[in-house]
């Protein structure tokens, strides 16, 4: 049994979520805090396993609340979020800090609503397997970024996809990467990379995991990045923009007609599917709300399916999420030449798109999330 306690200043919604988590025989609500002073005592005498958390609160908002729970007991928890700028901003604050994922808030009545409550249940009952990743986040919040000491020569290795790879840190070199310019924090082989394109599928645990790998790449990154992260589409174009300003490269929420522009990364809008048309003179980017029977908007069984035209220009990359979306089109992707990155099980906050694509024997490498920024940067040049 799941024990929850649910944290958020409305007696409505309180009610609401507590309707929406006890539907599932496995999940217990154990308790109620109207703030975030409230919620921390109930955490103290409750243990619960998950605590699903409101931001904006009386006395203690949720990230106050947050901050205090990560440095000194920290627990999965799951914000809940209104579908607005000012709320995404906070929600993805909310990550930055800890918080494993987050659900936006919907009205019992509307047509949205019995998907929601699946969802939720689903949600809480994975991630409150997740204590172990929960304390590992915590610990990070007090230490450095990781300093990447630049390409390892495990960049030499053979890879082939029954037998992913996985790649630590070395400081070993190579007679190959003698001739290295030094850019970001990162080494950036010279000469023109055999590969220009990253597609990157990523859902539950998303935003901090890409913001990371994002963050690490130098400002001379010499590939064009597309990314369909599972959010609903008042959340993107606020991911987008706190990425732009934390990266060295440029980020930016995709239209139809962009270019592919190398050291830029496009994020699919919410509720659209971002693919690659090669129509017209230049390949560019369509973002499109079709097919709409896809399951997931943004899908990343689309992108993959999508830059398999130019599958030996591609590196695709499936990171942390629930289900299996992606690994129909990365197979596609891998027949025709993509290169193929899986997040590891251990840095997943929920090990289930890479967990598919591993178990169908198609990643060239499994990688752990502080490796993957460099891994791509190797990818590019096989």
């Amino acid at each position: 049994m799941v024990k929850v306690l649910v944290v958020d200043d409305s007696v409505f919604m309180r009610n609401s979520l507590t309707r929406m988590l006890t539907s599932d025989p496995e999940i217990e609500v154990v308790g109620h805090a109207g703030d975030g002073l409230e919620g921390l005592e109930k955490i103290k005498t409750l243990n619960p396993d998950i605590i699903t958390l409101d931001i904006e609160m009386p006395r203690m908002d949720g990230l106050q609340m947050l901050e205090k729970l990560m440095s000194t007991n920290p627990k999965p928890v799951l914000m809940i979020s209104s579908l607005s700028f000012e709320g995404a901003e906070a929600t993805l604050k909310a990550l930055d800090l800890g918080a494993l994922d987050y659900m936006p808030k919907y009205v019992e009545g509307t047509t949205v609503f019995a998907v929601a409550q699946k969802e939720l249940t689903e949600k809480v009952k994975s991630l409150a397997k997740k204590n172990a990743t929960v304390r590992f986040l915590a610990a990070r919040l007090k230490n450095k970024p990781k300093t990447f000491s630049g390409m390892t020569s495990s960049s030499t290795s053979s890879v082939t996809a029954s037998t992913p790879s996985r790649f630590g840190t070395s400081t070993a070199t190579t007679q190959a990467q003698a001739s290295q310019v030094k850019a970001g924090g990162l080494t950036m082989p010279s000469g023109k990379p055999k590969r220009d394109i990253v597609a990157i599928g990523v859902s539950t645990g998303g935003p901090p995991a890409v913001q990371q790998v994002l963050s690490a790449l130098p400002e001379n990154f010499p590939a064009c990045i597309l990314i369909a992260q599972h959010m609903p589409a008042a959340f993107t174009g606020a991911f987008a923009k706190r990425l732009d300003s934390l990266c060295k490269i440029k980020v930016k929420e995709a239209q139809t007609g962009d270019m592919l522009v190398p050291g830029v990364a496009y994020v699919c809008p919410g509720g659209q599917h971002i693919s690659l048309d090669v129509h017209g003179a230049m390949p560019h980017i369509k973002v499109s709300p079709e097919p709409s029977s896809e399951l997931y908007k943004p899908s990343a069984s689309i992108l993959n399916q999508s830059v398999a035209i130019m599958a030996n220009k591609v590196v695709g990359l499936t990171m942390t999420g629930m289900g299996s979306d992606g690994c129909e089109g990365t197979k596609i992707l891998k027949s025709k030449g993509g290169y193929i990155l899986a997040q590891s099980e251990e840095t997943c906050v929920v090990y289930g798109m890479p967990r598919a694509v591993v178990e169908a024997k198609l990643a060239n490498e499994i990688v752990d999330l502080d490796d993957i920024a460099e891994s791509i940067i190797k990818a590019l040049y096989k």
